[in-house]
């Protein structure tokens, strides 16, 4: 009978302990996001320091802490390596506890960490990362992408080129899985628009000297030079062109990838009439206009913002939607990104559009050409608009989609 009395108040105190826990749980409001990426190297200016201010000024306009929410940002430097950036990802999650890895530049890195996510039921907001496979071949129920892929900048720019007469290619690649990605998209796009590839060479991932590279692609008599690589490798190789008469000679270069703060770097007078695609540019409208004054003056460096930050600043804005709609932190990280699936998405730099289940957020893209130094009015006034891309043509369609969790 004792110990029958025994065990009835032992059940008791263990059903009190998980009311207690279950009560405690349903009050955690504390979020920790990890801002991963490149720090200090080629990528750096991209992302790096702009992209962890990105991060805390969405947190901040997000209004959570006045719904008595407790926000916490990581930042780490993943030095574009896949082996650092799962390290980093693994610490954060098993012993920081962080809810959400966050930019994620370098494709081999966000492939590998969006596997380990998966596998700790945690986040992925991928912004930086471009390869189409993130929401294609490699998707997961924990990883969204919000601001570009390989497929957008193929459709834009490698399709936009080949209809203009560019219709023979070579292309310099960087040699690591983003580059491939590119690569891959824009011959399928060059050929179905009725191109022709000659040829390629890959190159190493920060690379100082371009120069037997640029000899080979100059020797093809490819109309277009596609460059598949991003950061610091595209402005080095554009120099070097310069220096090798390469345009001068009749040759264009296509930077598939290019970012405002390239062109800052590059200047107009090296820089002009490059054409590409992006799915943000600061002076497109007054919404973007007031958000990137507001975050030049919170930037490092006084900078403009680039795509792939302006894309993780709605994304952080979208993630800490769908947790305050939950009501509480679950620590479930696929049933936040269903939630985040579920609710409509709407920002004053993208506006709205829906979060498919491929984890792909469909938005327009635009063509966009750099203007000649007499064309720009001021600091910053380095585009023109050439076209824009709906968001259905700037995504791969779903019916085509290789996601498993696409339904077909």
């Amino acid at each position: 009978m004792k110990k029958t009395h025994a065990w009835r108040y032992a059940a008791l105190l263990t059903c009190a302990g998980l009311g207690f826990a279950t009560s405690a749980s349903a009050q955690d409001k504390t979020i920790k996001i990890g801002v991963l990426n490149d720090m200090s190297s080629l990528y750096a200016d991209i992302g790096g320091p702009n992209s962890v201010a990105a991060v805390k000024m969405a947190v901040e306009d997000s209004g959570m802490a006045a719904k008595g929410w407790k926000i916490e940002v990581l930042s780490g430097d993943h030095q574009n390596k896949p082996d650092i950036g799962v390290n980093i990802a693994r610490q954060w999650i098993d012993s920081d506890k962080v809810d959400a890895i966050a930019d994620t530049p370098s494709s081999g890195v966000a492939l590998a960490v969006s596997n380990l996510v998966k596998e700790k039921n945690s986040v992925l907001l991928n912004s930086g990362a471009a390869t189409a496979d993130l929401t294609g071949k490699a998707c997961t129920p924990n990883t969204v992408s919000f601001t570009y892929d390989t497929y957008m900048l193929a459709n834009g720019t490698g399709k936009a080129l080949t209809k203009a007469g560019g219709d023979s290619w070579f292309f310099l690649t960087a040699d690591y899985a983003f580059g491939h990605a590119l690569e891959r998209d824009t011959s399928s796009v060059v050929t179905a628009t009725g191109g022709k590839v000659l040829g390629g060479v890959k190159h190493p991932l920060n690379t100082a000297d371009f120069s037997s590279f640029l000899l080979q692609a100059q020797s093809s008599k490819a109309k277009i030079i596609g460059l598949a690589n991003a950061g610091g490798d595209t402005t080095n190789a554009i120099k070097q062109a310069a220096e090798f008469g390469i345009v001068a000679g009749g040759q264009k270069l296509a930077a598939l990838l290019l970012f405002i703060n390239d062109v800052h770097s590059l200047g107009l007078k090296t820089a002009q009439g490059l054409t590409f695609t992006e799915s943000f540019y600061w002076d497109l409208n007054d919404g973007t206009r007031e958000w990137s004054k507001r975050f030049q003056k919170i930037s490092p460096k006084g900078a403009m913002p680039s795509m792939t930050v302006a894309g993780l600043y709605a994304e952080i804005l979208h993630y800490l939607k769908a947790m305050d709609a939950l009501g509480s932190n679950p620590h479930d990280g696929a049933k936040v990104v269903a939630k985040m699936k579920e609710l409509p998405t709407d920002d004053p730099l993208f506006g709205k559009g829906p979060l498919r289940a491929d984890g792909r957020r469909l938005i327009p893209a635009y063509l966009f050409e750099v203007k000649k130094p007499e064309e720009s009015k001021g600091p910053w006034d380095y585009y023109k608009l050439v076209a824009t891309i709906a968001p259905e043509d700037a995504a791969k369609p779903l019916e085509a989609s290789d996601c498993p969790l696409v339904k077909k």
